[in-house]
């Protein structure tokens, strides 16, 4: 259906608005259906639960794209510069028929952003906001031709580790031995590729005797657990002031007593105080990392120690010492890890450098041994037998 043609009469849709500030911004079914027969305008018994469905639409939730955002197949929703809806999800990205007009983007992108206290207009054109379970990005113009929405779905139920790769395909037992053996472990992946959801099933595997404390820049992870902490970054004001990073957020958690210190994604300077606390015994530790393959991750934790001021041997030398494994997702459909690698350090030249050893690849959907590493899984398997049980609090 085409949003820009649909029927709203104006004047229902004021009064509307004019009883939501005064019900200071909530309101039920019955408010809006108040709201039309107050109106005093006259719509068919056909018409009236339409209307009331697109004053709905217009004023609460994610408006038009509230439908797609229910379907349990979808992660993503996507506005593009000619207004045409975009959905990412098991099927891939999939333009939808609706189109929402320039205006229809604005209106509802400042409700959202207005929602959380956050402007959203020519002098601040874009930004993210956390919104019940979505992750919300706008960009008006003229930072964009046209005003872009992009919505990343949190489901508030999460998968689990089987439901992912599935029980008999090898994944299953190595991805769970990472947890049990306690290995310090990264994500890697490109946009879209499940890096989120892998990580979140994987805490899931975590014994309920652990706390789990989880830094985001928007709260994403939802492990079912019984004992999660998370924080979240915090944008500056207008003056740029009362901002909140990761990297302090990492400090903060080590003085939380964290069983699992957990990075939602490494991006910038805060890798130099993860990289810290997974060297000084916060073993466990895990995270995702934005790259097109796992051997790329070396240059990519290079990149981000260098924006945190450490030298690139440093770097090297306090990642291979920090960082186990690196589980890396294929980019397309169907999603799921492509390879599972060590990541080690290479001085035979003189210079500390950052490698990559691959332990297994993705062959059908089925964990394939790389030659030559099958001792080094088998030694991640045995670990994972060995490794006792934590403590029950008291």
């Amino acid at each position: 259906m085409d949003r820009m043609k649909r029927p709203l009469d104006t004047r229902i849709l004021e009064l509307v608005r004019t009883r939501a500030l005064e019900q200071g911004g909530v309101l039920t079914g019955a408010d809006v259906a108040d709201a039309v027969r107050a109106s005093g305008l006259v719509v068919g018994s056909g018409s009236a639960s339409e209307v009331i469905r697109l004053l709905q639409e217009e004023l609460t939730g994610l408006g038009p794209l509230q439908v797609h955002a229910d379907s349990v197949a979808v992660t993503d929703v996507l506005v593009d510069e000619a207004g045409w809806v975009w959905t990412d999800g098991a099927d891939g990205l999939t333009r939808q028929p609706d189109q929402l007009s320039p205006e229809d983007v604005i209106r509802l992108a400042t409700r959202l952003f207005t929602s959380c206290g956050q402007r959203l207009d020519e002098a601040a054109p874009y930004g993210d906001v956390v919104v019940d379970h979505y992750r919300i990005h706008a960009v008006l113009p003229p930072i964009a031709a046209a005003p872009l929405l992009s919505i990343r779905v949190r489901r508030t139920t999460s998968a689990r580790l089987d439901e992912l790769v599935g029980d008999h395909d090898g994944w299953s037992a190595v991805l769970r031995a990472l947890v049990t053996s306690r290995a310090n472990f990264l994500i890697s992946g490109g946009t879209g590729s499940g890096k989120t959801t892998l990580l979140s099933a994987l805490l899931a595997e975590v014994g309920p005797a652990e706390r789990l404390v989880i830094c985001e820049d928007a709260r994403e992870l939802a492990p079912a657990h019984p004992h999660v902490i998370g924080m979240q970054t915090r944008p500056g004001n207008v003056e740029g002031a009362g901002s909140v990073g990761l990297s302090e957020l990492v400090a903060e958690s080590l003085r939380m007593r964290p069983d699992r210190l957990i990075v939602g994604e490494c991006r910038g300077a805060e890798v130099r105080d993860f990289l810290a606390a997974m060297n000084t015994g916060h073993d466990g530790a895990g995270g995702t990392i934005h790259a097109s393959g796992a051997e790329a991750v070396p240059a990519r934790l290079l990149a981000m120690g260098a924006l945190a001021g450490m030298s690139p041997e440093s770097t090297a030398v306090q990642a291979a010492s920090a960082i186990d494994y690196i589980v890396h997702l294929r980019a397309g459909a169907p999603r799921g890890p492509a390879q599972l690698a060590a990541l080690d350090l290479d001085d035979t030249a003189g210079q500390a450098r950052l490698r990559i050893r691959p332990l297994a690849v993705d062959e059908d959907g089925t964990l394939a041994n790389v030659p030559g590493a099958e001792a080094a899984l088998d030694a991640l398997l045995g670990a994972s037998a060995a490794t006792p049980a934590r403590r029950t609090p008291a």
